[in-house]
């Protein structure tokens, strides 16, 4: 797998926040298929630091429904996989000034 295809996008919640200032941890959004080997390499050479664990987790799908003029609408929101990378004593990324 290629290295852009592995890496989706960051994760940005306050929760998220919290765990990168206390224990050094970030969140991304991954391809399904990719393992932790792969998100490990990815996230090294795209960052430039060095990763000490990687926690992946398949966050289900869930139904969406609203009520507008037009009627009832329903819908899926898709699943997705997200990694939970703890990253080395005195490594940081800035995600905020990409």
């Amino acid at each position: 797998m290629i290295l852009t295809d592995v890496l989706v996008r960051p994760l940005i919640t306050e929760k998220v926040n919290s765990q990168m200032e206390k224990s050094n941890r970030y969140s991304f959004e991954v391809d399904r298929r990719a393992n932790k080997l792969e998100i490990k390499k990815a996230v090294e050479e795209y960052y430039g630091v060095k990763v000490s664990g990687v926690n992946t987790i398949v966050v289900p799908g869930k139904s969406k429904s609203r009520f507008t003029k037009s009627g009832f609408i329903q819908g899926v929101k898709g699943a997705y996989k997200k990694a939970v990378v703890t990253l080395s004593e005195g490594d940081s990324i800035d995600l905020f000034s990409m």
